[in-house]
């Protein structure tokens, strides 16, 4: 015998408002992350209230609170990217997928260091380059740079990064200033 969930009684003005805070306290996020998430729990029950639900209301008392920032959130996922190993392409996309503002992810186009940085612990965690246990034959260093590609790095860094002559010149070559070529 299988029992039949009840289900759940359509959101009020309040309720709403409750789940967006339990949302935002829960997960570091931005506007229109909140405003999708809200649209979903209002199709999956409903408005008892006449009139237009208030989603963008709430997402924007919450910006004028302080709660919601998307500046913040892009300069934190965007350093948690590059500290991770993935390049400026990869970081611009995931941004743009949490909904931050053009303008806002333009901004946080890493310099030419910092995507250096970003490359070579790409480098190092995957081992590729000088970082391998051996040199790589051909279809390896194709494989290599394709992944960084993928990554979001440019050809001009994964290329520098894959041929270096040793880990040491790797490491020299990030460490250098952009200025310096």
């Amino acid at each position: 015998m299988s029992r039949r969930r009840t289900p759940s009684p359509p959101l009020d003005a309040a309720k709403l408002e409750e789940l967006a805070l339990a949302y935002v306290a829960r997960f570091s996020t931005t506007r229109a992350r909140l405003e999708g998430y809200l649209a979903r729990k209002l199709r999956e029950r409903g408005w008892a209230e006449e009139g237009a639900a208030p989603v963008a209301a709430i997402a924007e008392r919450f910006v004028e609170l302080g709660y919601l920032d998307d500046a913040a959130y892009a300069r934190a996922r965007a350093g948690s990217l590059l500290r991770r190993g993935y390049g400026a392409r990869r970081v611009g996309q995931a941004l743009a997928v949490a909904g931050v503002a053009e303008q806002v992810r333009a901004e946080m186009v890493p310099e030419e260091d910092a995507a250096r940085q970003a490359a070579l612990v790409m480098a190092r965690k995957r081992r590729f380059g000088p970082f391998g246990t051996e040199p790589p034959d051909r279809a390896r260093r194709e494989k290599q740079i394709a992944a960084m590609l993928r990554a979001g790095h440019p050809l001009d860094i994964v290329r520098e990064l894959v041929d270096a002559p040793s880990a040491g010149a790797a490491e020299e070559w990030a460490a250098q200033s952009f200025g310096d070529r």
